[in-house]
């Protein structure tokens, strides 16, 4: 627990400066988290099959320029992405294939290898593009993972009986999910009301914050299945006691890309 703790007040003292201060320094930092996120990601693919040294370079590049393609252009609060971006890395991904001998990489690797490269860098690009616009907006989203996930837990301990989903992740409880869902969507709802002045139907406002407080605890137990499939405990060591980088941002990531799909109801 120590440790635990240590290591995650390093964390804020170095995020959370980087998160005001914003801009390329913020870009770069996000970038290169994503990056050892995905690296992450493909040192779990490699427990079953290891990819060719290009491979995982491709991988590596495609997954930087999906993340980092046209981000200072983000004037409004939309969300795009580039269908040329889409096609050059479907392209460096797939072909490939006909010159690798099917055990060493073959259609199912490379369409695995995209949705990987798509999922999490829209993921870790939406995380840029919402502080480039408001900083407000990211500490909204940061709030509602950070209250859902606290208050699961202390929910869960407390009065944990019922397994949410004893196969994926044993110590997860009904009462713990439900515990985050409400403190969670109630500090986000009262930071978003305050924060941007929010002027709409508050009823609409709190269902939606719910729907992502939802989601982000989906989005926690579907990385939990991925960890369950490859047997391992954690993603990643990079901060001691808490795992890897997917192993904190799972549910945020989960989280950005909800949020940037109904955003416009807020």
């Amino acid at each position: 627990m120590k440790t635990r703790i240590i290591s995650a007040i390093i964390a804020l003292l170095i995020v959370i400066p980087i998160i005001i201060v914003g801009g390329k320094i913020y870009c770069f930092a996000v970038a290169t988290i994503g990056l050892i996120g995905f690296l992450e990601f493909v040192n779990l693919i490699e427990q079953e099959k290891k990819l060719p040294l290009l491979i995982k370079i491709i991988g590596v590049i495609s997954f930087e320029f999906i993340v980092l393609f046209n981000i200072n252009n983000n004037m409004s609060l939309n969300f795009y992405t580039d269908y040329r971006v889409l096609t050059s890395i479907i392209f460096l991904v797939m072909i490939p294939i006909i010159f690798y001998s099917r055990n060493k990489y073959n259609v199912t690797d490379a369409l695995y290898l995209f949705g990987v490269i798509f999922f999490l860098g829209l993921g870790f690009k939406y995380l840029i593009n919402v502080r480039v616009f408001d900083l407000n907006y990211l500490i909204f989203l940061c709030l509602l993972t950070i209250f859902t996930d606290t208050f699961a837990y202390i929910t869960g301990n407390l009065i944990g009986k019922h397994k949410l989903a004893p196969t994926v992740s044993p110590k997860k409880t009904w009462e713990g999910f439900i515990g985050g869902l409400i403190f969670g969507t109630f500090i986000s709802s009262m930071f978003y009301y305050t924060a941007f002045e929010y002027i709409g139907n508050v009823y609409v406002l709190v269902l939606i914050v719910a729907i992502l407080s939802i989601i982000g605890q989906l989005g926690d137990l579907v990385f939990s299945s991925t960890k369950r499939h490859y047997k391992v405990k954690d993603f990643g060591n990079i901060m001691p006691g808490h795992g890897g980088v997917l192993d904190r941002l799972d549910s945020i990531l989960f989280v950005v890309l909800a949020f940037s799909f109904i955003v416009t109801f807020l």
